[in-house]
Parts: structure tokens; sequence; C-alpha cells
């Protein structure tokens, strides 16, 4: 056996690895390793385990793998490994569990799958780029338990064989393209929705899912709505075009003026770059010497004031509490803010114009957020009822995709560790910006980052209460009690108690979940807000492993396809971890 998982390994994998003929188990998972799969490894005829799983893995699975005869457990998932797996492990006929998940791979599914008569755990395609249908021939693994289909492009039907496969015991086709009637066998009468949901126009004996007749007449209005779009078309294409060319010349009269106040803001900032004194008599004159008046907010570390300047430019600064006992911890919350915020650009991040850091104090300039923090507007029924579904939706997107970038695109990751309602900042136009990196972290890609307990009561990982290591995962966690508070417009903290004192897993429907001063959402808006909550469900999972990373998280919402599956979103249940 060679285990060395959970490394921080880089580069390729070694072709000598194909020399290593009385291994029986290689584990390589969740590491760093690059590169194509050696085809050397087909060498390994007595190897019976093989992980690869969560690596940087890409190419084709090498035809030498279906050489492997003693294979049981494959698990490549988690890679960027594409092309198609046909003419390779097909050939694998001892196979017990085979994962290719959270891969590239496309073409059809092989039919030869179904020869693979010993697959009895788990047989794992999710999250890939299969299309084509479903091949009849899998209703061939008869002694299999859990068959996951989910988010691919298959289309066609469920094949009716797979009624016959009395060993199954879950199902997933969730997010495909299937349409037809679901198989009628015990297993899919006592299915979950959830298992469905997505689909072009799925029908039968799942509870949640219409009739097959009502579908069918379903499709044939569609058809009458084709004829009657290509009719309207036409007539629309002259308003249309009339429509462009109005707002062609209207967006080159914006652009012009938004470049000239660009460059009178560069022009600010390049005085200031110059006369730090200049930039601290600018920001007393403009807040009156950080008066009360101009206070707009205040932290466990500092306060905030508006800051108006004569040039008309309006900022954000934050002066940094100037306590004697707290000194060195202020100063480090300074100089973190600093670190984290001078190496990173993104629209949903606040943005940091400059600093200073002289005896008289030390502050911090940031652009102005027009409209506060995410916490204050559900306080107000008035402003809640402003932030209706569509923008509740867009907030969330906006924050996962800030923190996909802080933990997978900076040059090493940057955990904030205070992802709250109180540091998610509206514009304007509702969008969100995450603000207050006062406690952010810098993470070492190459060892473990120790760190004190900081954070949010009813926010924090609760893998904190046992360890120091902080991860991005902790992140995450915060992400999904922000989302639920969004969309709840109140803080869960009650439901997330109930759930630490159940024994099973928690069904909780959707309306149950929204916040009633709003009116109940149209029936597309549903669907996002189921999407977005399941996913914020996922965040939930009181082991980090379980849950997404952030990435995953954005990617899985970022592409969120549009179906017309009649599903009553409103009363399907998201299921909720035990925490």
């Amino acid at each position: 056996m060679l285990r060395i998982s959970n490394n921080n390994l880089t580069g390729e994998i070694l072709a000598s690895m194909g020399k290593l003929s009385q291994l029986g188990l290689l584990d390589l998972s969740s590491n760093k390793l690059e590169g194509e799969l050696p085809s050397a490894l087909g060498n390994l005829r007595k190897l019976f385990n093989l992980s690869l799983t969560d690596n940087l893995l890409h190419g084709s699975i090498p035809r030498e793998f279906g050489e492997m005869s003693s294979l049981e457990l494959l698990d490549l998932s988690s890679n960027n490994l594409s092309g198609s797996i046909k003419d390779s492990i097909e050939h694998c006929l001892k196979l017990r569990l085979l994962k290719l998940n959270h891969n590239n791979f496309k073409g059809n599914i092989p039919s030869e799958l179904g020869l693979l008569g010993n697959l009895q755990d788990l047989l794992d395609l999710s999250d890939n780029s299969f299309s084509g249908a479903i091949p009849r021939q899998l209703s061939g693994l008869v002694v299999l338990d859990t068959l996951n289909l989910s988010h691919n492009e298959l289309n066609g039907s469920i094949p009716s064989s797979f009624q016959s496969m009395k060993s199954l015991t879950s199902i997933d086709v969730s997010y495909n393209e299937l349409e037809g009637p679901v198989p009628e066998s015990k297993l899919f009468q006592g299915a979950s929705i959830q298992l469905f949901m997505h689909n072009k126009m799925l029908c039968g004996v799942v509870k949640g899912l219409p009739p097959c007749s009502s579908a069918t007449h379903s499709r044939r209005e569609t058809k009458g709505n084709k004829i009657l779009v290509l009719v309207i078309v036409p007539a629309m294409i002259s308003l249309v075009l009339v429509t462009v060319t109005l707002m062609f010349r209207h967006e080159r009269k914006k652009t012009k003026e938004t470049m000239i106040d660009k460059v009178t803001q560069e022009k600010v900032f390049s005085i200031w770059s110059f006369d730090g004194a200049n930039v601290f008599k600018q920001i007393v004159e403009a807040t009156n010497n950080f008066s009360e008046m101009h206070c707009v907010g205040t932290g466990g570390y500092g306060s905030v004031y508006k800051a108006r300047l004569a040039s008309c430019e309006v900022f954000a600064v934050k002066k940094i509490h100037m306590v004697e006992d707290e000194c060195c911890v202020n100063e480090q919350v300074f100089n973190r803010e600093i670190e984290a915020l001078v190496q990173i650009r993104h629209r949903n991040i606040v943005k940091l114009f400059g600093y200073c850091s002289s005896g008289q104090g030390r502050f911090l300039i940031y652009e102005y957020i027009e409209r506060g923090d995410l916490a204050e507007t559900p306080k107000d029924n008035e402003k809640a009822i402003e932030l209706d579904w569509r923008r509740r939706i867009h907030i969330g997107l906006d924050v996962v995709h800030a923190l996909a970038y802080m933990h997978h695109d900076c040059s090493s990751p940057i955990v904030h560790r205070d992802i709250t309602s109180n540091n998610i900042l509206l514009d304007l136009e509702f969008r969100a910006c995450i603000s207050d990196f006062g406690m952010a972290k810098i993470l070492n890609i190459y060892g473990e980052n120790l760190t004190r307990l900081a954070g949010t009561k009813g926010y924090l990982a609760p893998e904190l209460a046992y360890t120091e290591n902080m991860t991005e995962k902790c992140d995450v966690y915060s992400f999904g009690v922000l989302v639920l508070e969004l969309f709840m417009g109140s803080h869960p903290g009650d439901l997330l108690s109930s759930f630490s004192l159940a024994t099973k897993n928690n069904v909780v429907c959707l309306q149950d979940l929204l916040d009633s001063r709003l009116a109940l959402p149209d029936a597309e808006t549903t669907r996002e807000i189921y999407c977005i909550l399941s996913v914020a469900a996922q965040c939930l999972e009181s082991r980090p492993s379980h849950r997404p990373t952030a990435r995953r998280a954005s990617d899985e919402l970022s592409t969120v396809k549009v179906h017309e599956d009649h599903v009553d979103y409103l009363q399907a249940g998201i299921t909720f971890p035990i925490l």
C-alpha cells in the first residue's frame, strides 16, 4: 500500500509507479498533482484500490487502465479530466465502486458500463458534460446500490428497464434535459423530488412531478406558443432596431461622462500618493476632525466616516481606535486589512484607495458604498420590501463570486473570517461588496494555518470549536448562514439550533424559509431561490470536507439552467444536514 493523500504534493504522477508490480492500494488523493494520467499505471495488475480524487489532473483516461484486472475501487473524481470514457474502464470487470464525478467528461455514457456486473456500492458520473440518452444497458447493474447521473446534459427518458434494478436504493438524475415518464417501481415511487428536478419535462410516479397526461398537454401548449412567437417576432424587429439606436446614443453620452469622473478621481489620488500631509489635511477637514456627525458606523476596532472632499469626491474613512490596552491588536487589524486588500481587485470587494499611519492616528480610505450594510436593511419593513427577491438572489451571487475569487484566484488564498450581514455593503443598485478585512488571513498553502478564534457568533463554522486550523471552508459555512438570513429576513439562529438537536437530516419546505413581508415569488424566481438555498444547505455541513468550495458553489449557481419542469418549488423540501 502507498498512501500519501491530503498533502500539498505538486508535479505529475511518475510513470515509474507502473513498475510497482506488487502494489495493491495507491492513494494520491487531495493533493495538487497535475498533468495526465500515466498509461503505465495499467501495468499494476494486482492493484485493487486506486484513488486520485481532488487533484488537478487533466487529459483522458488511458486505454491501458482497462488492463488493471484486479481493480475494485476507482475514484478519479474532482479533477479536470476530459474526453470520452469509452474503451478503458469498462474492461475492469471487478469494479465495485466507480467515481468519475466533478470532471469534464463528454460524449455518450458507454453502454458497456452495463457489463460491470460487480458494481455494487456506487456509480457516480455526476457533474460532467455527458450527453445523449441514458443507456438502457445500465439496468444490467443488478447489484448496484447508488447511481448518480446528475448535473450533465443527458436527454431522452429514463429507461423503463431501470424498474428491474431491485437493489438500487438511490438514483439522482437532476440537472439534465430528461423528459417523459419515470419508471413505475417502488424505488421511484418513494424517491425525493430533489433527485429529479431541473429537467425538461419528467412526469409520473415521483411525488411532486406532474402526471404524464398533463405534461403531454403542456408540450402541445408550448408548440402553440412557438408558432405565436414566430408570428410576433418579425413585427418586433423594427421596434428593437429603433430602441437599440437610441440606447447606443445614450450610452455614448454616459460613457463620456463616466470617463470625465474617472479622470477626476485619478487626479485626486495621484496628488495623494505624493503628499501624505495633504491627504490627512483633506480627511480631517472633510470629517470635521472625525466628528460624530460624519460617523456612519462603529465596530470593535474602528469607526467609519463619510468624507466629502472639496473636489466633491466621496469616500469612506475607517479610523482605527487607538486604545492603549489594545494597541497591538488594533495595529494587527490595520496591517491585516491592508495586506489583504492591496493584492485583490474584484467588483464585489470594497476598494481600498489608500491608508495613513502616523502619530495622529491610523485610517484607511475606501470607496463609499451608498446604502450601507445588509444587516440594517431587513430591520426596516419598508427597506426589506424594497430588497425584493431578485435583488436578494443577486446579492447571494455577488458574495459567492467574491469568495471564489478570494479563495481560488489570488496568489495565496485569502480567508475573510467574518462573513456576516454587517460586512456586506450594498450600492445604489443593490449590488453587494464584501468589506471589513480586519480579521482576514492570507493562507500558507504549504502547511497548517493556526490562528486564534475570530469572527461573529452565529456565523462561525462548527470545527472552530475544536481546531485552530483555519481553512477556506470556514467562509463557506458563514456564507450558508448569510444566505439563509438573506431570504428569511432575519438571522436563522433558532432554525440552526433545531438542526443541531436533530438525529437525522432535516427537510424544510421552501415557503417556510421565505421572508413573509414580501409577496410570494413567481415560478422562475422561486426555482432560483430553491437552487441558492439548496447550495446554502450544503455549505452548512458540519464536516468541512463535505461542504462545497466557494468555486464549486459559484459555478453551480452561475450555470442554473432554465427549465419548464412544472415542479411546485414553494412546497419542495430542502434537506439540511445535522449540525
